[in-house]
């Protein structure tokens, strides 16, 4: 069952990665339409009739089915934790659809980020005990995180550049480690009944949490640099998620002497977000199309 759930979540993750390519894909091939709704919408329009963006809509549903599997069997600190490899899949995908290669400063952030992640997630070996929580364990997790998150706004609010945007990506982090939280919660009350589902609060509850968790992460990517913002996105989310499944769900990792290991897969997956939001194969213009000549160079 646990490789069942690794294959969920990697391919929810590869699924969302693919999804962001392929519509960026769409995108770069727009013209500029000018600010304000009415430019928006006409880009939307034109969008719509881009295969590739279309492919890409498909894909985030996809991701989303995949992910509601994933937490219907597994753990929130097994699954969450496993979506970081959408950073990877993102690299490696955008690198046939845009046809730069990855340089060696790329593939060292790369083996770092996978490496972390599999030491992390072997050392800690995340287990759960529980598909839903009990009112008054939400009542306070949600209290906290809801706490945090307003801290975190507010102090994003005195400061500039990347302070702000690992600030607001830090706060888009731990709302995106919530509404999967509440996407479990909901997995797990189906038992009930489909029809029984949306007469109670989680699913409108995981709707607001993500509108939430998407709007900061746009003010993030705003604020500052991806390499100011992708290692709390990347941390924050997996770890939230891990503090949550336990206040929550009653999950656990194992401690004791695994908590050097763990500490270096935490680290080893912090510089390797950090190392590939900085390399130079995936800054600039490395999700842009390739110029016509580069395609007759290719062939």
């Amino acid at each position: 069952m646990t490789a069942l759930i690794v294959v969920l979540a990697l391919l929810a993750a590869l699924s969302n990665a693919s999804a962001s390519v392929f519509q960026r894909r769409a995108a770069a091939a727009e013209p500029a339409d000018g600010d304000g709704a009415r430019g928006a919408l006409r880009l939307f329009a034109r969008l719509l009739r881009r295969p590739y963006w279309l492919a890409g809509a498909l894909l985030l549903l996809a991701s989303t089915v995949l992910q509601a599997a994933a937490l219907a069997e597994g753990s929130l600190s097994l699954v969450q934790p496993l979506l970081t490899a959408e950073l990877l899949f993102t690299l490696a995908v955008g690198s046939v659809v845009f046809g730069h290669r990855p340089d060696r400063r790329t593939w060292l952030a790369f083996t770092a980020l996978a490496a972390g992640l599999a030491l992390f997630l072997g050392t800690a070996a995340p287990s759960g005990a529980r598909t839903t929580a009990s009112p008054g364990r939400w009542l306070l997790a949600g209290a906290v995180a809801a706490g945090v998150v307003a801290g975190l706004v507010l102090v994003a609010r005195t400061v500039r550049g990347a302070p702000r945007a690992a600030l607001l990506g830090l706060a888009s982090a731990v709302s995106f480690a919530c509404t999967a939280a509440l996407l479990k919660e909901v997995m797990g009350r189906l038992s009930q009944g489909v029809g029984a589902v949306p007469a109670q609060w989680p699913p409108y509850a995981t709707v607001a949490a993500g509108l939430v968790a998407f709007a900061l992460l746009q003010g993030s990517l705003r604020a500052g640099t991806l390499a100011a913002s992708q290692p709390a996105l990347t941390l924050g989310d997996a770890l939230t998620s891990v503090a949550l499944g336990w206040a929550l769900f009653q999950e656990h990792i194992v401690l004791g002497v695994r908590i050097v290991p763990e500490l270096i897969g935490v680290t080893l997956i912090g510089l390797g977000s950090v190392g590939l939001a900085r390399a130079p194969s995936v800054s600039g213009a490395w999700d842009a199309p390739r110029r016509p000549e580069e395609e007759a160079d290719v062939r």
